[in-house]
């Protein structure tokens, strides 16, 4: 099964609409950043807003990586 973080605040119904699709989400908003780079590479995606900073130190770390979404106003959703 695919693993989804998201790391910052976001509506309730993100995580449901994830879940029911059949992914494994993990909603946690309190990472320092060491503990974010340390548990990185277990996710297969990354939702963020704009206090989680996607750097070339998280990137670096991500092993499992296969899609960051950004949620906000005027983004655009890819569906696969």
């Amino acid at each position: 099964m695919k693993k989804i973080l998201i790391s910052d605040s976001i509506d309730e119904k993100c995580t449901d609409i994830l879940k029911s699709a059949g992914f494994e989400v993990d909603y946690k908003t309190d990472f320092s950043k060491t503990e974010l780079l340390n548990l990185i590479a277990d996710y297969n995606g990354l939702v963020v807003r704009s206090s989680t900073q996607v750097d070339a130190d998280l990137i670096e770390k991500m092993e499992s990586m296969e899609v960051i979404g950004r949620a906000g106003a005027g983004v655009v959703v890819v569906k696969y």
